[in-house]
């Protein structure tokens, strides 16, 4: 499946600082994660990327109802990363619709929110 404007393809970029020490720690939890993440069947992509002390994790989904099936599935392990790096920065792309029904899930995140609106 691709993300194009057709689709209700919703994409998460959270960006961590790692928290001095706590890199080993932290991909042990990554390690766990993408496990549980290959069994969400709304799941398009998941994974890590790293930068010295910093995380990205690149992940999307197919509309909001996977982007909550993802925190059902995945909320308590997401708090391990907390435990070992600090979030600096959320974005969530994808349809006004889609986006929309996040919101009110997100708000404590402070997520800056980015309209789909042309691509293939």
């Amino acid at each position: 499946m691709s993300c194009c404007t057709d689709k209700k393809c919703v994409s998460l970029h959270p960006y961590f600082k790692v928290k001095p020490g706590k890199m080993e720690a932290l991909k042990e939890v990554c390690k766990k994660l993408v496990p549980m993440c290959q069994t969400e069947a709304e799941c398009l992509y998941f994974g890590f990327t790293f930068n010295g002390d910093e995380m990205f994790c690149r992940e999307a989904y197919n509309g909001a109802v996977g982007v909550f099936a993802h925190l059902d599935n995945a909320g308590a392990t997401i708090g391990e990363v907390l435990e070992n790096a600090d979030l600096i920065k959320l974005e969530v792309h994808g349809p006004a619709e889609e986006l929309e029904q996040l919101k009110e899930a997100l708000k404590d995140l402070n997520p800056t929110y980015y309209t789909l609106e042309l691509g293939c």
